[in-house]
């Protein structure tokens, strides 16, 4: 395919690309700028496509590739756009953890968490480590599903032992 064609081919699928974008993005804006990115990758990377294959899909595929991977980096940057008429930007990791309220929460937890039986508390502060209930199963040389189990047990012991902070 020469560089005509698959610029012809490129141009020609833009509103389709457009219509796919807004249907990831839900906003007009967002849409025309991940349409323009996915062109221009596509164009970057025009090497890459194999000549008498499904063109459009290829192109479709970067878009979705883009579009995953902005969402991902957005998620991991913990900031995100509102969208509504101010489009503010809202940054989800500026909670005030050293507030009063959060600071007696911890107090009270730490301390119900020293009455639980070691059978239950062993697991759930493994878990709550960061460790996964396989690792967890593992090294407690008990089966996973009884790792799960008493971390459930645990955080409902907790729920019961601290009602005024139930979420549900």
């Amino acid at each position: 395919m020469s560089t005509i064609e698959f610029n012809d081919a490129l141009i020609n699928l833009e509103t389709y690309l457009r219509s796919f974008a807004f249907n990831f993005t839900k906003n007009e804006e967002d849409a025309k700028d991940l349409t323009q990115e996915t062109m221009l990758k596509a164009i970057t990377y025009r090497k890459q496509y194999t000549p008498k294959t499904n063109f459009k899909a290829w192109v479709f595929t970067i878009m979705r590739n883009l579009f995953i991977n902005n969402y991902r980096r957005k998620v991991k940057a913990g900031t995100i756009f509102d969208n509504t008429k101010e489009s503010y930007l809202l940054n989800l990791k500026t909670e005030n953890h050293a507030n009063p309220d959060n600071h007696m929460l911890g107090l009270e937890l730490k301390n119900q968490l020293l009455n639980l039986e070691k059978e239950y508390k062993q697991p759930f502060d493994m878990h709550f480590e960061g460790y996964k209930y396989q690792e967890i199963a593992d090294q407690l040389n008990i089966p996973i599903g009884t790792v799960k189990s008493r971390i459930h047990i645990a955080r409902q012991k907790l729920l019961a032992k601290l009602p005024d902070y139930n979420q549900n």
